[in-house]
């Protein structure tokens, strides 16, 4: 029996562990791993959309789908479903060199240089020229306009021609507690959602000041997710939905900028958390050039389906995502491949193994389909498509279990999802879970916006009942105080960053254990009537209603 000790930081040297146990339930660790182990491997390059190790990756994901013993279940064509959905994007690509520089207002002028002070995306507006002379910046506080709040950070500002700075996360976040429901993160604080604001607007564009504590991560992710490749679902106006210039600042330049105008960031902060805010005009201006190539590509979503015997029209839907950043800018190692081993190889790994099992036991009821989903890592875009261009009614979905970054740190004793959604398919999840001796901690860290940050969120917007799970954080060994620690260790040493790779000390038991309680929540929506939904004041609730009549006499919708 091989064991371990884990590292996660010079802290956290532990006893040892068995690595990989006898098969929990239906499910091997050592199958998990191995997937993991694959799709983790600098031979799959980070698995970059629209890259060759899309080909290998699809490739891959589909014979494991075929050898778990399911069907095809994408596209229909000539009467026959393929292995995968096509999924149209539009790519943009920085060519050479930003330009970049700001005119503090001051006497002084400051170049910046892409992936230090300053990360640019590549535009996503259909421009392939983005030129800014001395384009004057407006601080618009959180950047929120929410009147059933009665809220406006804007107050009737034309902000047409200017560079919006904005603070992550919402108003709440400093102290706690306020208009945005407190320190749990609204979509308000999402840095997609201030990009789409400032563009309904019309404002010439963005710079988010990044802040490690309110974003929930460090610069390095930052930088590494936002200077390479940019994918968008193809728009007929993608100018509504983007400005030209959506970038990141670091808070000392945001200092430097407010000191220059003779403010103190940190008061200018303060005051953005009232309700009466006031747009502030900054002294500074700043130029650009940055250049670009546009095409519109195809990338796909894999997937398979185990139809129904009885039902084969509702189905319940298992989703992870299989991209990640592919290779980009090398760290401090020389390390340019962005692996992506726990985000998000663990969660095609249980994908497939989730197939398998279902494969093998008795036939359900309803259709059971396995949705492999493509850029997310973008935002969302594959499950996005999907839930625009559904290959199975939504109104007939009964439910969708998202895993987005599962637990290899062995089993623990608890589990939860991503947020503080209520609906009656996380009763369902710690209904089983207490079957397996465990119990269901409400997402630890809220104010991440963790909701707003996998493929589930695309069907809840649509009003599918859906949830991403989390495994748990009171591991069997260690505690919540040894969770915890790995976590932050991920956050900032490996999320998004060339580190994110596969260790052979890695425990899959408590992966296992957490396929196996999703297998059961399945099962159960799988062999039932039952027609989950969102609980009565959620904001999903009224739009699955909607198409209350097709699920009418198929069974009891419970909130």
């Amino acid at each position: 029996m091989k064991t371990f000790r884990w590292l996660a930081g010079s802290a956290l040297a532990l006893v040892a562990v068995p690595l990989l146990a006898a098969p929990t339930g239906t499910f091997s660790p050592q199958r998990l791993s191995q997937h993991v182990q694959t799709l983790g491997s600098d031979a799959f390059e980070g698995r970059g959309v629209n890259t060759r190790a899309e080909t290998k990756t699809v490739d891959y994901i589909v014979s494991q789908l075929q050898a778990a013993g399911v069907q095809p279940g994408g596209d229909l064509v000539n009467g026959q479903r393929k292995w995968t959905q096509d999924v149209p994007l539009f790519q943009s690509d920085i060519v050479g060199t930003p330009q970049l520089s700001l005119n503090l207002g001051n006497g002084q002028r400051i170049a910046l240089t892409q992936g230090e002070q300053i990360a640019v995306r590549s535009p996503s507006n259909g421009q392939t020229t983005v030129n800014l002379a001395n384009a004057p910046l407006l601080f618009v506080g959180y950047g929120v306009t929410a009147p059933e709040r009665n809220w406006d950070d804007f107050k009737g500002q034309d902000v047409r021609g200017k560079l919006l700075v904005v603070l992550v996360n919402d108003p709440d976040f400093e102290g706690g507690e306020g208009d945005f429901g407190g320190k749990a993160m609204t979509y308000y604080g999402r840095w997609t959602y201030k990009y789409e604001e400032a563009a309904r607007k019309g404002a010439a564009g963005v710079l988010i000041v990044h802040e490690t504590a309110p974003a929930s991560y460090g610069w390095n992710t930052v930088k590494n997710s936002n200077t390479n490749t940019m994918f968008d679902i193809v728009r007929q106006n993608p100018a509504s939905e983007h400005t030209a210039f959506e970038s990141w600042i670091q808070r000392p330049l945001a200092e430097q900028i407010f000191a220059a105008s003779g403010l103190n960031f940190d008061q200018a902060k303060a005051q953005a958390k009232l309700r009466g805010f006031q747009p502030i005009p900054l002294k500074a201006t700043l130029s650009a050039n940055v250049q670009a190539k546009t095409e519109t590509i195809t990338s796909h979503n894999v997937v398979g389906i185990l139809p129904g015997k009885k039902h084969p029209d509702e189905t319940v839907i298992y989703t992870a995502h299989w991209d990640h950043l592919g290779i980009g800018k090398p760290d401090a190692n020389g390390d340019n491949i962005y692996n992506g081993a726990l985000d998000n190889s663990t969660g095609i790994s249980h994908l497939i193994e989730q197939a398998r099992a279902f494969a093998k036991g008795p036939r359900p009821d309803r259709s059971v389909v396995f949705l492999a989903v493509t850029a997310e890592e973008k935002g969302l875009l594959g499950s996005e498509y999907y839930a625009a261009n559904p290959l199975y009614p939504l109104a007939k979905t009964v439910g969708v279990l998202n895993t987005d970054s599962m637990g290899v740190w062995g089993p623990a004793k608890n589990f939860s999802i991503s947020g503080t959604a209520k609906l009656g398919l996380l009763d369902d999840l710690i209904a089983e879970g207490k079957t397996q001796g465990r119990y269901f901690t409400a997402d630890p860290h809220p104010e991440s916006g963790g909701f707003y940050r996998s493929d589930h969120f695309s069907f809840a917007k649509v009003g599918v009942p859906a949830i991403s799970f989390k495994s748990g954080n009171d591991l069997v060994n260690g505690g919540t105080a040894r969770g915890e620690a790995i976590a932050r260790d991920y956050t900032a040493k490996r999320y998004h960053q060339p580190d994110d790779e596969y260790q052979p000390d890695w425990d899959f038991r408590g992966q296992a254990e957490d396929a196996q309680l999703l297998h059961m929540v399945g099962e159960r929506l799988a062999n039932s009537r039952e027609w989950p939904n969102w609980s009565s004041d959620s904001e999903f609730r009224a739009t699955r209603d909607q198409s209350g009549a097709e699920r009418a006499g198929a069974g009891g919708e419970r909130g």
